[in-house]
C-alpha cells in the first residue's frame, strides 16, 4: 500500500497550491466584502470579469477537465487529482473550482446516451455549459426516496409537475438534472427517474431564492406541466436512484477535500500567531493549550486526509459500491474542520471573528457542510447499517 501521491498528482498539488497563493488570496477581501453586502440577494460573490479571469488564467496553466476521459478532450487524471485540485484551492476563501463539476461529470458520463453526449455532456465537459441537479424538495431531504415530483407519459411526451427547494446553481445553470417519479408504488426501488431540462423550458421558473450563511445562495424551482420529449430522459426509466447515489457519494468526497484545504489554512494561520503573538511576556508557542490545539488539528487532518485518498483511490479503479467510504470522508472531514476552524479562532481572540481575517467565513461556511449531502446523523445511520448487516469487513 503506497501512501505516497503519484508524482504528476504531486506535481499539480503544487501548481494549484501556487494558484491559491497568488491569484485567489489577493481576492479575498473582495469576497469577504461582497459576501457582507450581499444581504437577501443573489449577487455572485465574485464580479462576472473577476470569474473570467480566473477560468481563462486556470486552462492556461492546465486545471481543465482534470478528471474529463480523454476520449471527450480531458486529462483524464482522475478523481484522486481532481480531490487534490479541490483541497489546494480552499487553501484560499474564494469560491472558484474550474469546470466541469465532478459529481454532474460523473453522472452524465455514466448515463448520457446518443445525442445526449454531443448536445449536453461534451458541452458540460468543455465548460461550455452549466448544470445543477434539482433533487431536494420541501418534503424530501435527506430522504430523496421521499420526492413528490412526478413524471407522467402522455401522448408519447413526458409531463413534470412538481416543486424542488435548495437547489443550487439553479439560476446559472444551462440545464437541470431533474429527479422525479414516474412510479410512485416503487420511488427509490425502480421509480426514480432523472431528466434533462433546459433552463428555457415552457413551464420551469426558478421564482425565489434562499439567502443563507456563508456563500451559499441555493433556489426554488418550479415544474409547472413542464413538457418533454422521450430524448430528455438521461439513463433508463425508473433507474435513477443508483447511479444519484454513486453522484452524490463523489459530492461528499469532495466537501471532504474542501475541509482539508480549509483546515490546512487555519493550522498555518495558528502556527504564525503561535509564534508571532505575545501574551504575559511570553509567546503563545509556548502556551501547552495552543500547542494541543495545533497537534490536535494536524493529526485529525492527516487521517481524514488518508480517508479521503483512500476514497478517491477507489473511485479510481472503478469500485462500485462506496457509500460506506462516503459517509465515513462526509463526517469525519465535516466535523474535523468545525473542530479546527474553531481553535484557530479562539487562538486569534477578538480578531478571530473579525473580517480583517478569513477564519469567521469559513467557520459560517463550514457549517454548512454537516447538513448539505446529507447530514452527519444520517451518515452515522448508515455506516451503522452497513456494519450491522454485514459486519466488519476485512483489514
Amino acid at each position: 500500500m503506497n501512501f505516497d501521491l503519484p508524482e504528476h498528482v504531486a506535481m499539480i498539488r503544487d501548481t494549484v497550491h501556487r494558484f491559491a497563493i497568488e491569484e485567489l488570496r489577493p481576492l479575498e477581501p473582495l469576497v469577504l466584502r461582497r459576501e457582507a453586502e450581499r444581504g437577501f440577494t443573489d449577487r455572485p460573490l465574485l464580479p462576472l470579469e473577476v470569474e473570467a479571469d480566473l477560468q481563462a488564467k486556470a486552462r492556461q496553466i492546465g486545471l481543465y477537465g482534470i478528471d474529463v476521459p480523454q476520449d471527450y478532450g480531458g486529462q483524464d487524471l482522475g478523481a484522486l487529482a481532481k480531490c487534490v485540485v479541490i483541497e489546494q484551492l480552499k487553501h484560499a476563501i474564494v469560491p472558484f473550482v474550474p469546470p466541469p463539476d465532478s459529481p454532474n461529470l460523473h453522472l452524465l458520463r455514466s448515463l448520457c446516451r446518443g445525442e445526449q453526449i454531443e448536445r449536453y455532456f461534451l458541452p458540460y465537459a468543455h465548460g461550455e455549459k452549466r448544470s445543477c441537479l434539482a433533487l431536494t424538495e420541501p418534503s424530501a431531504g435527506s430522504d430523496a426516496g421521499a420526492i413528490r415530483t412526478s413524471a407522467e407519459r402522455r401522448n408519447g411526451r413526458w409531463i413534470l409537475n412538481g416543486t424542488k427547494t435548495f437547489i443550487s446553481h439553479a439560476r446559472n445553470a444551462d440545464f437541470l438534472i431533474v429527479i422525479a417519479l414516474t412510479d410512485p408504488a416503487k420511488r427509490n426501488h425502480g421509480g426514480m427517474t432523472a431528466f434533462l431540462v433546459d433552463r428555457d423550458t415552457p413551464g420551469l421558473s426558478i421564482p425565489s431564492t434562499f439567502p443563507m450563511i456563508g456563500e451559499y445562495c441555493p433556489y426554488e424551482v418550479v415544474l409547472d406541466n413542464v413538457e418533454l420529449a422521450e430524448e430528455q430522459v438521461l439513463g433508463e426509466v425508473g433507474d435513477a436512484f443508483g447511479p444519484l447515489q454513486r453522484r452524490l457519494g463523489v459530492r461528499r468526497m469532495e466537501i471532504a477535500a474542501r475541509c482539508l484545504g480549509f483546515a490546512a489554512r487555519c493550522i498555518e494561520m495558528m502556527i504564525e500567531q503561535a509564534n508571532s503573538r505575545t501574551t504575559f511576556g511570553r509567546p503563545l508557542a509556548d502556551r501547552q493549550t495552543i500547542q494541543w490545539w495545533i497537534a490536535d488539528s494536524y493529526q485529525e487532518l492527516e487521517m481524514v486526509r488518508l480517508l479521503t485518498y483512500r476514497l478517491a483511490s477507489r473511485l479510481d479503479r472503478g469500485d462500485a459500491d462506496l457509500r460506506t467510504e462516503a459517509s465515513m470522508v462526509k463526517v469525519q472531514g465535516t466535523e474535523m474542520i468545525a473542530r479546527v476552524v474553531d481553535r484557530a479562532i479562539q487562538a486569534f481572540g477578538g480578531m478571530g471573528v473579525s473580517k480583517e481575517l478569513p477564519l469567521e467565513y469559513i467557520y459560517r461556511v463550514v457549517r454548512v457542510y454537516r447538513i448539505v449531502e446529507g447530514p452527519s446523523e444520517i451518515h452515522r445511520w448508515v455506516i451503522a447499517r452497513d456494519l450491522l448487516k454485514h459486519g466488519l469487513p476485512a483489514a
